[in-house]
């Protein structure tokens, strides 16, 4: 592993940490440092991940979700029961697709548990008018969450889109 690698893994360790004491603020940076850790190490010039990056990122990826399912196991049934459906349904997915290899696999269990996760954290804080309370306020805000989400799953696990490369290029500057 190379010290670029070992930094990346610190971050992607420590910063879910927040979560735990401002679950907005957490929750964010994490899935920052997530989207961002093949920019981060590249700037940082130590050496980059090895072949083994995916199975790696899907790890410390369960990591931080894992963080925020302890923060949601505290809330209300309505908010809590489909954050917990969601987390299972996507380590399933995830461990579905480890075994086989199959891409579409993670379009048919996208991580909606994120989503629906921060949605709660917003609402809770911002919008507590729209809390979910009713099979209607878990069922909008889900299926308004799944259309860019599928989307989103689509670009980065079917048709393998690279945004982080577009980032180094167009706004840091990085051949």
């Amino acid at each position: 592993m190379s010290e670029g690698e070992l930094i990346v893994i610190a971050l992607r360790l420590l910063i879910p940490l927040l979560i735990l004491r401002n679950p907005l603020v957490g929750g964010l940076a994490a899935m920052a440092i997530d989207a961002l850790d093949v920019v981060i190490i590249e700037l940082i010039g130590l050496g980059g991940f090895g072949d083994h990056y995916a199975q790696l990122d899907k790890l410390l990826d369960t990591y931080y979700l894992t963080i925020e399912l302890y923060v949601a196991w505290s809330w209300e049934i309505w908010a809590k029961a489909p954050a917990v459906f969601l987390y299972v349904y996507r380590v399933i997915g995830v461990i579905l697709f480890e075994i086989t290899g199959t891409r579409w696999l993670l379009l048919v269990f996208p991580n909606m548990f994120e989503n629906w996760w921060l949605y709660c954290v917003i609402v809770a804080r911002f919008f507590p008018s729209i809390y979910p309370r009713s099979y209607k306020t878990v069922a909008i805000p889900m299926v308004l969450l799944l259309i860019p989400k599928l989307a989103q799953e689509y670009l980065l696990h079917f048709a393998e889109v690279q945004p982080w490369d577009w980032i180094k290029r167009n706004i840091l500057g990085i051949a």
